[in-house]
């Protein structure tokens, strides 16, 4: 389980990321990397974390279903993940 203070983190980045978005894109467009310089640096998307939408973890993410590689399993063998059976693992 992530910390809340991770999470908070990986949140606030999001933010800066929308905010920043068309600021960026419009600086790239120009060539101007001056002022692309002087933006705050988390609000760079390569900042950002997949990280598990049930338990928070940055690891072993699964981006087709937005969740970790361990709490798909355990979803899986509970029967709530559709057309997945328990095979061997």
């Amino acid at each position: 389980m992530a910390k809340e203070s991770m999470k908070a983190r990986e949140r606030k980045r999001a933010k800066l990321i929308e905010r920043y978005a068309a600021k960026r894109a419009q600086l790239k467009a120009e060539g101007n990397y001056e002022a692309l310089q002087e933006l705050p640096k988390n609000s760079c998307p390569i900042r950002l974390h997949n990280r598990c939408k049930i338990s928070g973890r940055p690891k072993g993410y699964m981006r087709q279903f937005g969740i970790s590689r361990i709490e798909f399993r355990n979803l899986a063998a509970q029967g709530l993940i559709p057309g997945v059976k328990k095979a061997s693992w």
